[in-house]
């Protein structure tokens, strides 16, 4: 018996309309109907793509009560959408035969999959965007702002975000925050000006099906939709009594519930195939810029996505099986237009794995081609060391210094980051590294951000060192000609084993005879280039990086680049910091604590955010103003000290050093005291307008006090009442936990970019971000790293791996710069 289409588009209907519950028929049940019809002998006019489609449709049917929600939803929008085209085409071929040339409506786009287009110009990954049907010269040049310039680039270009409209529901059953899809008709449409504004079009449609009614507003801001030229056509489009399909979030508004920001369009009746690509579908949503429609980027994916099929999975089979990923042109297509939740889910995953893999290929790839001086283990200075120093290691400090010799031991060259709480005990992490190198017959150098930071340092290791009979020398900006004369030229015969600066070290004329460790305290302080300048001082020597700034889990996890090292263990005696949140009518109560903590013969610190009155900011005091009122007006008994960035690094010494000794009991600063100022004394903390700093900075600001065994206190004053800054104050008083700060502090702002130079700020979408959570994306970092250490070590040129030899080629070059393969 031929196939029916007209029955078995009514029974998609009546399934869509009550439910997806697989109904009861009068002889068969609807998901037995439609596997029995799919499978039945088809008309001579199908096309064999038709044929096979139908026969993988009715095989679904035959699952379908097994199937979900959501997987029985895109099972009928496929039959729907294959009728419909197979409908469509008897009609054209019956026209053509009469004479008749009726014109049809435009068909719907057909179900993204990975095969050929049927469109007799053939788009590959290839083709620039200019070049496709249908974009323009302008419209190409727009796209360019959003880096796309080929079909290749627009196929890498994943959606932030779908929406499922596929849901169809009754009006009777829309519930408020659901997304869903309703058919009906049009009871009453309205498009008029608004009378008390004459640039707002007000749209409005009365929609109804046989469970009940629901109104839709749009509102349109322009004197173009004002035109009555416009509004008369937009009556037209929407008639009484025509069918509609609408798709958008369903919101409680004054009139009852109504669709948000909806998307609609007009059908021939309640049984047509909706050919949006918006309404009636999953959506995807695509990160955007400035004369970018949704329309216009969905557009362009829809008409490159046939290019799918063209591309070669680069990843051995193997590798795959093992790993339990999906094939590459699946992954692209479900990306974008995903079969289901879970075919997303496998896509993302798949396309993760491969940012992952490759970084760690290029990782790899890298390291063998340097050569890593190999430190022959002594311990004869440590011994010493250990004999000199006041304090027992914590665990964690032995843990990661064993970790650092390890690696100072191994085949390629150590690039290690400590990351470390404030007051964790880093230092003399680096100082056991340090001598490890030294004793090995090499130079070392530290390089810290600030002078501040620099003379602390210098001033705890040379103490030690001094007493290990091992020179170490300070080179900054402000050391003397003559002396910074000498400092170079023990550099350069060998003599002199460590070093310790600022960005001083970097500069021409530093030259090392045998670099063979560079360590870089807070090394987000220094650009990429900059600390690479330091590097090429040396023949690929070992590297340490320390960081006190807390490090978000998720971004140093898949830093591909890098072994990270935890110290999370305080030493003991050390007393929780007390941090409260203080509105300005609290401000007494911060003085009267002062007082107190001054009066035991503590002293405290009051930190500005800038140093001068500025345009933009102007409630905001200036350092030295301030100083100058609290010192005359709140705190004439004591002595203030002033410390801001642009003194000179003589009088940074000074001001610290006065404070170091006791002899001022306030000093008021700017944030120049984030890192490297240690006063065990210094137990009270007040950061005024706490809401205009970075969480990560609030937190290295409290790490200057509690470093002594007093009790100690963080006082952030803030005016702000926005829910948001109240909130990342509060994750302040929460937690003294660096790592739970920053990864708060990294939900909040956003991780900016982790390729290129940019290191801040909100950056554009990475196809990870569509993880569930960290625990998905690190699972996936780690089978990711394991794949590319598998391959690299069955065979370090690829060879026998042509295909993903190209594929890393490329991404080589993207991440290192220059060819690597001849």
């Amino acid at each position: 018996m031929p196939i029916d289409i007209n029955r078995l588009q009514q029974a998609l209907s009546v399934e869509a309309e009550r439910g997806f519950s697989n109904l009861q028929g009068k002889q068969f049940l609807f998901a037995d109907f439609l596997h029995v019809n799919l499978r039945e002998d088809l008309p001579e006019n199908w096309e064999m793509s038709d044929r096979l489609q139908a026969q993988t449709l009715a095989s679904q049917y035959a699952q379908y009560n097994d199937l979900s929600l959501s997987r029985r939803q895109h099972l009928i929008a496929e039959t729907r959408r294959l009728l419909y085209e197979v409908r469509r085409r008897e009609i054209a071929e019956t026209s053509a035969l009469s004479g008749i040339t009726k014109p049809q409506k435009k068909p719907k786009i057909e179900a993204i999959t990975a095969t050929e287009p049927k469109s007799t110009k053939k788009i590959t990954p290839d083709t620039e965007i200019k070049d496709i049907e249908g974009i323009g010269s302008s419209l190409a040049v727009r796209f360019q702002l959003l880096d796309l310039h080929n079909v290749r680039d627009v196929l890498s270009y994943y959606p932030r975000d779908h929406i499922d409209y596929a849901r169809q529901i009754p009006i009777s059953d829309l519930k408020n925050g659901d997304t869903v899809t309703v058919i009906g008709t049009v009871k009453k449409f309205g498009c008029f000006t608004s009378p008390k504004n004459p640039n707002l079009t007000i749209v409005e449609i009365i929609l109804r099906d046989r469970t009940g009614q629901i109104k839709l507003s749009r509102f349109w801001t322009g004197k173009r939709y004002s035109n009555r030229g416009w509004q008369e056509i937009q009556k037209r489009l929407y008639p009484q009594g025509c069918t509609i399909a609408a798709s958008g979030v369903v919101k409680q508004s004054k009139y009852g519930l109504t669709l948000e920001n909806y998307e609609v369009e007009v059908l021939e009746h309640t049984q047509d195939t909706i050919q949006s690509k918006t309404v009636g579908r999953v959506v995807p949503v695509y990160p955007l810029t400035e004369g970018i429609t949704p329309e216009a980027i969905r557009s362009l994916v829809v008409q490159c996505l046939p290019a799918v099929s063209q591309i070669v999975d680069p990843m051995p089979d193997r590798l795959l099986r093992d790993y339990q990923m999906i094939r590459l042109p699946d992954a692209i297509a479900q990306v974008h237009y995903p079969d289901s939740s879970a075919t997303l889910e496998q896509a993302v995953i798949r396309l993760t794995f491969d940012k992952y893999f490759y970084r760690r290929l290029v990782s790899l790839y890298r390291r063998q081609q340097q050569k890593a001086i190999h430190f022959v283990p002594k311990s004869q200075a440590i011994d010493q060391l250990e004999k000199i120093i006041p304090f027992e290691l914590t665990n964690a400090q032995k843990r990661v210094i064993a970790e650092i010799r390890a690696d100072l031991q191994g085949q390629t060259p150590m690039n290690r980051l400590v990351q470390g709480d404030v007051g964790s005990g880093k230092t003399i992490v680096a100082v056991y590294a340090l001598l490890t190198a030294i004793e090995a017959g090499y130079q070392t150098a530290l390089m810290a951000p600030t002078e501040v930071l620099t003379e602390q340092h210098y001033r705890k290791i040379v103490e030690w060192f001094m007493q290990l009979n091992l020179p170490v020398e300070i080179l900054t900006g402000s050391i003397k000609t003559a002396k910074r004369r000498e400092i170079l030229r023990q550099l350069e015969t060998g003599e002199l084993p460590l070093v310790i600066g600022t960005h001083a070290l970097i500069q021409d004329g530093v030259n090392f005879a045998r670099l063979g460790l560079a360590v870089i305290d807070e090394q987000h302080r220094f650009g990429r280039d900059q600390r690479s300048r330091l590097l090429q001082k040396g023949e690929d020597p070992h590297v340490l990086i320390m960081t006190a700034t807390p490090i978000p889990r998720t971004l140093y996890l898949t830093n591909s680049e890098i072994e990270v090292s935890i110290i999370d263990e305080l030493p003991p005696g050390r007393k929780p910091i007390q941090t409260v949140i203080l509105k300005p009518s609290q401000r007494k109560d911060a003085y009267d604590l002062i007082r107190r903590e001054i009066a035991q013969g503590r002293q405290i610190y009051i930190v500005l955010p800038l140093v001068e009155e500025s345009e933009k900011m102007e409630e905001i005091k200036a350092a030295i103003q301030e100083r100058e009122h609290l010192q005359n007006v709140v705190f004439p008994n004591f002595q203030i000290g002033l410390l801001h960035g642009q003194m000179s690094s003589a009088e940074k010494d000074e001001a610290i050093n006065i404070f170091r000794r006791g002899e001022t009991q306030i000093l008021v600063a700017t944030t120049v005291i984030e890192v490297g100022v240690d006063i065990p004394n210094a137990s009270v903390m007040l950061i005024e307008h706490a809401d205009r700093f970075g969480l990560a900075q609030l937190h290295q600001l409290r790490g200057r006090v509690g470093r002594g065994s007093a009790q100690s206190y963080c006082l952030l004053l803030s005016s702000a009442k926005t829910q948001t800054a109240q909130e990342r104050l509060q994750v302040l008083e929460q937690s003294q936990d660096g790592f739970f700060i920053a990864e708060r502090d990294f939900q909040m702002r956003g991780k900016g970019k982790d390729e290129g130079t940019e290191q801040s700020g909100h950056s554009s979408f990475s196809i990870e971000d569509r993880l569930p959570d960290e625990a998905a994306r690190q699972e996936i970092f780690q089978i990711a790293r394991e794949a590319a250490e598998r391959i690299i070590k069955k065979d370090a040129t690829l060879e026998n791996f042509p295909l993903l030899k190209a594929e890393f080629e490329m991404h080589y070059q993207r991440l290192q710069g220059g060819a690597i393969f001849t």
